[in-house]
């Protein structure tokens, strides 16, 4: 029986006989399910043993401000009647399962604990859909309890509140600046619908958010830069048309958007818009491209050797097989033409039944998590050189104050088109060549991450050459970290780490190393989010391996040996440097072994030396920096297991 509460026990917020699920503190445990009375307050969530409708002992409490997470979880197979609406509860010190009786229980028992634990300041932005069982989540094989979450929790940025995060990041400076939109492509016809490449975030009053693969409707075109266009809620904006792809509009669209309904029939989404189809490949190519991709849950759509059917393939790391396992599923269609895999899951499309299943396994072997593709992926370019690069017009931008200067040239703050900051590097005539120069740019229009500092576009007419890219308002964090360190908690210290390493793993996973590493070449933005910069050195390696010539110089306080002795770079040297970074961030902004020149340094690596834990640092961060400093590169761990150990520990560093 389900209550709100009343003026006698106004505390109450719900109370109901649930089923509870053991918590296997041990691995060896069995899983048992008994019926406990759960009482939910806005202090905490309690439950006590319960017989002949009468409350027995408290069992167990869970204080509602430790609460982190609120949702629903996949079921498993053969599952009986009264477990088929299980929900979680994640916590700053366990993990909660308990069973709603149906539907309408289960809802309202989510509604009532996320509305309670709105603007709790720790809530997590992933979660684990599948149970911990038998030593592992189901979802993922992660075999730690509070190993970080695989999917993401869609209600996370509802029920966080920003503010609570701005309070307490110094420094914050809110600039109603907007974004600088993407340069423009060549024009096209105003035609009606065009599908979205890239997501976009305006931050004008104008414009309408996109995002990836959703349709639009092309109502003007506002200028070269922009189009005006409408989405499916009925929301008008203007967005960068480079986010666009145009396409044909079917019958039933055009009926749809002007309100015919005269023999219409919903009209079949197609996958050949998607980044998850491949087209015509074979079983063996597509397991080659899905063990490439490398990561739990790729996989993709290809086209079946029966006529107008489908393959999805997919991989999964099990931990018993190293090399992962691929499994091929054949797409199947009902007597209503719904397609399907497993027989209780159906729907009108393909991209609609691959949308459920990147939520919820459902009978196939894991999530789809990574859509791997043969298509080669655009980047929005303008009237571009021979080299791919964006050209911008010089006269759109004009140079406001110096923001530092170099060997080669200076960076400038400066305003594109009246409206928009963005920062511009220079390069002195003759300092060195353009080719060189604007290496750095090609590298940077390759690479796009949240993470990464943006490339806006270049001017190369005439000297000097801009690069111009997305201006980071607090600088660079090296001297943020000596300014505002002071201001800075461990787990914000722990939150900039955090952000490069994202980067760094993502230059890992596409091949790049940065080969300069360091807090220097880091920039800081307006909201305290770190962003790696600095590509002058970076590499695309086929081998993870790179080889500088001789004579080329390198930060050596940042290296790792096999640079320092044999001119060895790699993704594993660039760990090396991260540690040092994260050295950089926890000391606040000090120079590595800052008593000794560099032939010293070089001396006392070769003989064990390493840094010392900063002050500021817990036993565990210092462990995960201290692991990138192995003198043997192979036993340093990757960026994706260091992203890995730091989402593990950020909760533990948060106060």
């Amino acid at each position: 029986m389900m209550f709100r509460g009343n003026s006698m026990q106004s505390e109450i917020i719900i109370e109901e006989v649930l089923l509870k699920r053991s918590q296997q503190k041990k691995k060896i445990s069995p899983v048992n399910y008994k019926e406990r009375l759960f009482v939910f307050t806005q202090r905490s969530l309690s439950y006590y043993d319960y017989d002949k409708e009468k409350r027995g002992n408290r069992k167990g409490s869970v204080d509602v401000k430790k609460i982190r997470c609120v949702e629903t979880v996949d079921i498993e197979e053969q599952t009986p009647v009264e477990r088929q609406y299980p929900f979680q509860i994640v916590y700053k010190d366990g993990l909660l399962y308990i069973y709603g009786t149906n539907e309408d229980s289960r809802r309202q028992w989510l509604e009532a604990l996320q509305k309670e634990i709105k603007n709790n300041p720790y809530l997590l932005n992933k979660y684990h859909p599948g149970f911990f069982t038998n030593g592992k989540f189901l979802c993922c094989n992660q075999s730690c309890k509070t190993a970080p979450g695989c999917a993401i929790w869609e209600l996370y940025n509802s029920l966080h509140s920003p503010s609570n995060v701005s309070k307490r990041l110094p420094g914050n400076l809110k600039l109603n600046r907007p974004s600088l939109p993407p340069i423009p492509g060549e024009a096209k016809s105003p035609l009606r619908i065009a599908v979205a490449e890239y997501d976009y975030q305006p931050q004008g009053q104008s414009g309408i958010s996109l995002m990836k693969n959703h349709k639009y409707y092309i109502l003007a075109e506002k200028d070269s830069d922009l189009w005006r266009v409408r989405d499916a809620d009925g929301n008008e904006g203007d967005v960068p048309r480079t986010h666009l792809r145009e396409r044909f509009e079917t019958a039933s669209e055009t009926r749809k958007e002007t309100g015919s309904c005269e023999n219409d029939s919903p009209e079949k989404e197609t996958p050949e818009d998607y980044e998850w189809f491949a087209g015509d490949i074979t079983r063996a190519q597509s397991e080659q491209l899905l063990r490439q991709k490398g990561k739990e849950g790729a996989f993709m759509v290809r086209k079946s050797s029966q006529a107008g059917k489908y393959t999805m393939s997919v991989l999964s790391l099990a931990v018993e097989n190293k090399n992962g396992t691929v499994k091929h599923y054949h797409v199947h269609s009902n007597s209503e033409n719904k397609v399907y895999l497993a027989h209780n899951h159906c729907f009108d499309s393909l991209p609609k039944l691959i949308t459920y299943h990147q939520h919820n396994s459902a009978g196939i072997l894991t999530r789809l998590r990574h859509p791997v593709s043969t298509k080669l992926k655009k980047v929005p370019s303008s009237a571009a050189l021979g080299n791919g690069l964006w050209e911008l017009r010089r006269t759109d931008i004009v140079l406001l104050k110096e923001l530092g200067s170099g060997q080669f040239g200076e960076v400038q703050l400066g305003k594109w088109k009246g409206e928009y900051d963005v920062a511009v590097k220079t390069i002195r005539e003759s300092s060195m060549s353009e080719e060189e120069f604007l290496e750095e740019a090609e590298i940077m229009m390759k690479l796009n991450h949240p993470k990464l500092v943006r490339l806006y576009g270049v001017c190369t007419e005439k000297y000097p050459i801009y690069i111009v890219t997305e201006y980071m308002a607090n600088g660079s964090l090296l001297s943020y970290l000596k300014d505002h360190g002071k201001e800075l908690q461990p787990f914000q210290l722990l939150q900039m780490c955090h952000n490069v390493c994202a980067a760094m793993e993502f230059l890992e996973h596409h091949q790049f190393i940065h080969r300069d590493l360091a807090a220097r070449n880091c920039l800081v933005d307006s909201d305290s989010t770190v962003k790696v910069s600095d590509f002058g050195m970076a590499r695309y390696v086929l081998d993870d391996q790179y080889v500088s010539s001789v004579g080329t110089k390198f930060p050596v306080k940042w290296s790792a040996p096999e640079v320092f002795h044999y001119s060895n770079f790699s993704s594993k040297s660039d760990v090396w440097a991260f540690g040092i970074l994260m050295w950089e961030v926890f000391s606040l902004g000090k120079h590595p072994y800052e008593l000794y020149d560099n032939a010293q340094v070089v001396e006392k690596i070769s003989q064990g030396f390493r840094l010392y834990r900063p002050h500021l640092s817990s036993e565990t961060i210092y462990e995960i920096m201290y692991s990138c400093w192995h003198e043997i590169p192979e036993q340093r761990p990757t960026f994706h297991q260091l992203l890995s150990q730091i989402e593990s520990f950020q909760n533990d560093e948060q106060p």
